[in-house]
């Protein structure tokens, strides 16, 4: 089991998130193109394009496989409440982010296009290759998906008058699923590998959270506690981290029905 100190674990996740914002700078720089936005020319021969938004937990997905990896590529951020005719059209139909564009081809899906990086990129491979072991994190991921992550969006939607507390009983069992599932420093081993840069996101976004849950607490899961902090410390986590205050910004305009997702740029 992996222990952290408590003058090292506060009662909330966002003591993290304070701490790095103050070190490391947003990832991007780029407003999101809106509709009525001119297509952009293909990337060059060769060249590799990432259609993101800087708000996106799926987006980051891939954005950490690109930092993760060191694959050098562009950036165009999509205002997602006001598509640009084009991504819809051209890059997905169905009008979301991730999209990955690379000499003509067009691929989308968070999960999708992190496997297409190990195939493409296959130096510093993050996907297992056992087939068992690529299955059990495959599963993780699924329990994830369903008990933890979906708490959160009824959060963000406004469920239960924002009380997330009273969402806690499921999303408490997920967690505890996970924690005893992480039984090395990262899920991927003694690295962090495709699974803990798929679950990064959201617990990066856990500290938007007002009157978080005691299932989040380092007293209810502990490895998982270590395990942010670890994560907190890999240079990928870095170039792709937002600061708290600029993802609560954005929760509030999300929340009011306008989403701000130039939130924090000049």
């Amino acid at each position: 089991m992996f222990i952290i100190s408590r003058s090292r674990v506060q009662s909330s996740f966002s003591v993290f998130c304070r701490r790095y914002s103050q070190t490391f700078a947003t990832m991007s720089s780029e407003r999101a193109m809106k509709r009525g936005s001119a297509c952009p020319p293909p990337p060059g021969p060769g060249k590799l394009r990432l259609y993101s938004m800087r708000f996106c937990p799926y987006a980051q997905r891939t954005r950490l496989f690109l930092a993760a990896k060191g694959i050098e590529h562009e950036t165009i951020n999509i205002h997602l409440k006001q598509k640009p005719k084009w991504f819809v059209l051209e890059k997905n139909p169905v009008g979301l982010v991730p999209v990955l564009e690379k000499d003509g081809e067009i691929v989308f899906e968070s999960l999708v296009c992190n496997e297409y990086l190990d195939r493409v990129y296959p130096e510093k491979c993050l996907t297992p290759s056992d087939p068992a072991e690529k299955m059990r994190q495959s599963m993780l991921l699924s329990v994830f998906d369903q008990m933890v992550m979906s708490q959160y969006y009824s959060y963000l939607r406004g469920s239960h008058d924002n009380d997330f507390s009273a969402l806690s009983k499921k999303f408490g069992f997920g967690l505890q699923h996970l924690e005893r599932a992480l039984t090395q420093p990262f899920f991927g081993g003694r690295q962090p590998g495709a699974l803990d840069y798929n679950l990064w996101p959201w617990f990066e976004r856990f500290s938007t959270i007002p009157n978080r849950s005691e299932e989040l607490s380092a007293r209810r899961v502990p490895r998982l506690a270590a395990w942010m902090e670890r994560m907190l410390e890999q240079l990928a986590v870095k170039a792709c981290f937002l600061p708290y205050e600029l993802y609560s910004q954005f929760v509030r305009s999300f929340q009011a029905g306008n989403p701000d997702y130039d939130a924090g740029l000049e």
